[in-house]
């Protein structure tokens, strides 16, 4: 089948285009690089045509608050839009674990109202849901240092290697739509403390990390499990420590 994949050239994207390749399907990267951007409408229908799956995977160049819910409302609203008149038969989406739970962020607020777009567009779905990508440990505590100190929220976290991500939206889009949600998880839960530990101390960042009951996630507060998939979540095969070992 034909597989346009919105957010095509990036690291998710890359890798998706090249599982969905490997397995015989017509899988067409599409972004602002190829010609193709979801903001102004530009050659969205082109690359729709013949197209049964659509899938999103793009993230907004700007995470400041106002930006990124222009982002994800207007390229949504162009994209199902454009998928409709173009007659695609499922449109899947790539989120986050914890959306709905984590509303004090503009990020997470913009997220919801792209899931929110889709739900309610007609077009059948299938959103997935993954935790925290390994490869992000760093500017996770990029954006909490203050000083020498990484600040963090005491909370758990089941973070997952990228590949493992692009495995789950891939499997989604050969799959009939769900018109729900899917989670997908690493193998392991850690403190979210242990997790930056354990990345910065890899790259030898002398960092000092703190947990912080002041401290927020992208703005948000944190209960113990709001980071965390449910039970039903499919799981991820690769260890955060193995990944770590193999970046050396």
């Amino acid at each position: 089948m034909k597989v346009v994949v919105i957010g095509g050239t990036g690291l998710i994207g890359t890798k998706v285009v090249a599982r969905l390749g490997e397995h015989g399907h017509e899988a067409v990267a599409a972004s602002p690089n190829t010609g193709v951007n979801t903001l102004t409408g530009e050659g969205l229908a082109e690359v729709l045509k013949g197209a049964q799956v659509v899938v999103d995977v793009s993230n907004s160049p700007s995470f400041a608050d106002e930006d990124v819910m222009e982002f994800f409302r207007t390229s949504t609203t162009n994209l199902l839009k454009a998928e409709a008149e173009a007659g695609v038969a499922h449109h899947v989406a790539l989120s986050v674990v914890g959306t709905d739970r984590l509303q004090g962020s503009g990020y997470f607020r913009a997220k919801q109202v792209q899931e929110d777009l889709i739900k309610g567009s007609g077009l059948p779905y299938t959103i997935v849901h993954a935790t925290q990508f390994f490869e992000f440990a760093k500017g996770l505590a990029d954006g909490v240092t203050q000083g020498d100190t990484v600040h963090l929220p005491d909370a758990r976290i089941q973070p997952i290697v990228s590949d493992d991500v692009a495995a789950a939206v891939a499997r989604a889009s050969v799959g009939a739509p769900v018109n729900g949600t899917v989670e997908v998880g690493g193998p392991e839960a850690f403190e979210l403390e242990e997790f930056i530990r354990m990345g910065l101390s890899a790259t030898d960042d002398p960092r000092k990390i703190v947990t912080d009951p002041e401290a927020t996630y992208w703005g948000a507060p944190l209960e113990e499990n709001t980071l965390l998939p449910g039970p039903d979540a499919q799981t991820g095969e690769t260890r955060f420590a193995d990944w770590l070992a193999q970046q050396k």
